[in-house]
């Protein structure tokens, strides 16, 4: 109902939602786990816009990562916290660091494409989890979602276990 409504809405608003995405990205970080912030402003682009880093203008933007599992040193499969909510933070932060999300040649170009056989040029970005305060109040709500099966096919073909089990930032540096 609107109530609800009205109440999910100041959440995601306020950041009481606690967002973890999964993204498969071609190359590795450098790091394991680490903290981006980049600021973010869009600009007018052929067909639309295009979210850039702009250091000058652009707005805070912060994602904590953590890679999870890698394929040597070709793809790496990340956990992603963002802390603010830009648009395309994601995909614009894992291409600053060197990682683009594979499929996303928005951002990443000829590079998010890792041409291999069974992997599906679509976007590897899923939103895994959500954890937000029980409308009761009284306890946290986490809502988990399997990913795409463009995606699925691509862990079982690199032998990722899409059954995670706890939380990828628990011991978060």
């Amino acid at each position: 109902d609107a109530a609800i409504a009205a109440k999910l809405g100041k959440l995601f608003r306020t950041r009481a939602v606690r967002k973890i995405y999964w993204a498969l990205v071609a190359g590795v970080p450098e790091l394991a786990q680490g903290r981006i912030d980049l600021p973010l402003a869009k600009q007018p682009a052929r067909g639309g816009e295009r979210v850039v880093v702009d250091k000058k203008s652009g707005k805070r933007a912060v994602t904590l990562y953590k890679v999870i599992d890698t394929i040597g040193d070709r793809a790496a499969w990340l956990a992603l916290w963002p802390l603010s909510g830009r648009t395309h933070q994601l995909r614009v932060h894992c291409d600053a660091i060197g990682a683009p999300i594979v499929g996303d040649g928005k951002y990443g170009g000829a590079g998010a494409f890792l041409g291999a056989e069974g992997v599906a040029d679509q976007l590897h970005l899923h939103a895994s989890e959500l954890t937000l305060p029980h409308p009761s109040g009284k306890a946290t709500l986490t809502i988990r979602a399997e990913p795409p099966p463009h995606m699925m096919e691509t862990w079982r073909r690199f032998g990722f276990d899409p059954q995670l089990a706890g939380d990828p930032f628990a011991d978060f540096a």
